[in-house]
């Protein structure tokens, strides 16, 4: 009797990363789950049987990308608001591809409601990676509704602002990207000392 074929984490993991990349080239329209299956060398059935869909892959993406931006912002989490802003930098210049995925308008949205591999829903992974954030300026214990943002929000505005022009690449070439951004780290201090 032959075994039946089994589909492990780290073919996931490879077709996530290979979606991410292709998504980000093509844009979500144009992206193929054949070409992602060749990629990542294995066959159009591995990716629907681990992801169900073309539109679940993506969503696995944009789900994925906000939980390891989410673990590393909590891992950096108690070095306070600067190690907070490094962390954001550093996983956005490491994974330039799932940055620009997460926060495009035109599948951010994917993420909401998607599944983390069978344990259950994630309705909102944006909020997770928004949690250290939170508590760092805020000391509140949670992201919902009637929780107060606005001072998260505007740090959280600041950093992506920077990194977004920085992977964009807008700055003329001789400036230093690291000394700007130390600069924006500086100006959020300056603003929460202690914090």
């Amino acid at each position: 009797m032959a075994r039946p074929i089994t589909h492990d984490a780290n073919l996931r993991s490879r077709l996530i990363e290979v979606a991410s990349a292709m998504i980000d080239r093509d844009g979500p329209e144009r992206f193929s789950v054949r070409e992602a299956a060749l990629s990542a060398e294995t066959s159009t059935s591995a990716v629907y049987t681990l992801f169900g869909s073309k539109a679940d892959l993506i969503t696995a993406v944009i789900a994925d990308s906000f939980a390891s931006f989410a673990q590393a912002q909590h891992e950096a989490e108690a070095g306070g608001l600067r190690a907070l802003g490094e962390a954001y930098r550093a996983w956005a210049l490491q994974h330039p591809d799932r940055y620009r995925l997460m926060f495009s308008g035109a599948i951010a949205g994917a993420a909401h409601g998607a599944t983390d591999g069978g344990s259950g829903p994630d309705p909102d992974p944006e909020l997770d990676a928004l949690l250290p954030l939170a508590r760092t300026l805020t000391g509140v214990g949670r992201v919902d509704e009637g929780v107060d943002l606005r001072s998260t929000l505007a740090v959280w505005a600041q950093v992506h602002g920077a990194v977004s022009l920085e992977l964009a690449g807008v700055a003329p070439p001789w400036i230093d990207a690291d000394a700007v951004y130390a600069s924006v780290l500086d100006t959020i201090a300056a603003v929460h000392p202690g914090r």
